[in-house]
């Protein structure tokens, strides 16, 4: 009997967990951005401006759902100035009640974008002083916005120029992103598997996603545009908050920029994954141990099958297709699978 991890008869919906409206620094506002977003099939959309949680449950529709969050950031700055050449922390809030605005660790310096007046009433949640750029700061706002109802993602890493030395230290991640646009779009620094290997390797467990971390400052059909470029599949029972909140929760996701994952499943001491057409598809236990499945005569392969390993004590997939573009699993812990 198969375990199926991605399961091929229920629903995938598209999601992009990352984006800026012109309530930060975006500059499409949230009706812009939800048009922009279904016209080009996603399902789901989380609006997380900077320090600035809103929700906009009055855009959600039947067939379109939005997601209540926002990004918070911490500098070595104590007024919040941005130093391009030391290293920040911005990690995101998705809110498991749709109606959760709370704000994590008021601090004026860094909540610039959200008028005072409105600030001064908005809840106000972990009231744990000035921000600092220590890790032990860093822990007690993690867990202040965990304690009062959030998932906690990190946000592009490499982006953000920190040490994995340092991101070791953390807890508390409902996971990271393993691909952002953005990144991308800017400066190259888009994928951030190494840094996810190497937490994992030091047994810091989290899922990875997929986010366009979107602000739209070019045209959509820019080639610098940092829409539409990376996304998480969030396999749930419907398109409703808290079937895709507990969907998030428990890992039913994947991410990719182009490959589509149809299932994933384990059977007879095998993993056995389907996907879209795709050059090669690979199963990770490490930087140096992998194997892989592709044509050898240069075609594409759309099914996988690998022994499950012995020696290692997890597994990720990913799949690359001829474009180049690429779809990535989290981690599966073997001993969950046991």
């Amino acid at each position: 009997m198969t375990r199926w991890l991605i399961d091929p008869k229920r629903k995938q919906y598209k999601a992009n967990l990352h984006s800026h409206s012109t309530l930060s620094d975006g500059k499409l506002t949230d009706k812009e951005l939800v048009k922009a977003y279904k016209d080009h099939g996603y399902d789901i959309l989380a609006i997380t401006d900077h320090e600035y949680p809103a929700a906009h449950n009055d855009l959600t529709t039947d067939d379109f759902l939005l997601i209540t969050g926002y990004e918070a950031y911490i500098r070595p700055s104590k007024i919040c100035r941005f130093d391009r050449f030391k290293p920040e922390i911005h990690i995101n809030l998705f809110a498991k009640d749709k109606d959760n605005t709370a704000i994590i660790a008021y601090d004026p310096f860094y909540c610039k974008y959200m008028p005072l007046p409105k600030a001064l009433t908005a809840p106000h949640k972990g009231n744990i002083g000035p921000r600092k750029f220590t890790w032990m700061y860093i822990q007690k706002f993690i867990d202040a916005a965990r304690e009062n109802g959030y998932l906690v993602s990190l946000n592009h890493p490499c982006w953000s120029m920190q040490e994995t030395k340092d991101i070791m230290k953390l807890k508390g991640f409902w996971s990271m992103e393993i691909f952002n646009t953005s990144s991308m779009k800017t400066s190259g620094y888009a994928e951030n598997m190494p840094v996810y290997d190497m937490l994992l390797r030091h047994g810091r467990k989290m899922f990875c996603h997929g986010a366009d971390d979107n602000h739209n400052k070019k045209a959509f059909e820019d080639p610098m545009c940092d829409s539409f470029g990376a996304w998480t599949m969030i396999e749930a029972d419907k398109l409703e908050y808290g079937s895709i909140i507990e969907a998030m929760e428990k890992g039913s996701i994947y991410a990719s920029t182009g490959p589509a994952i149809k299932s994933l499943g384990v059977e007879d001491g095998q993993f056995i994954l389907e996907c879209s057409e795709a050059k090669r598809i690979t199963m990770h236990m490490t930087p140096k141990y992998a194997k892989t499945v592709y044509d050898k005569k240069g075609g594409t392969v759309k099914k996988a099958k690998f022994a499950i390993p012995n020696d290692a004590p997890y597994v990720y997939f990913s799949v690359i297709d001829e474009k180049g573009n690429k779809a990535y699993t989290h981690a599966y812990d073997l001993n969950d699978l046991a």
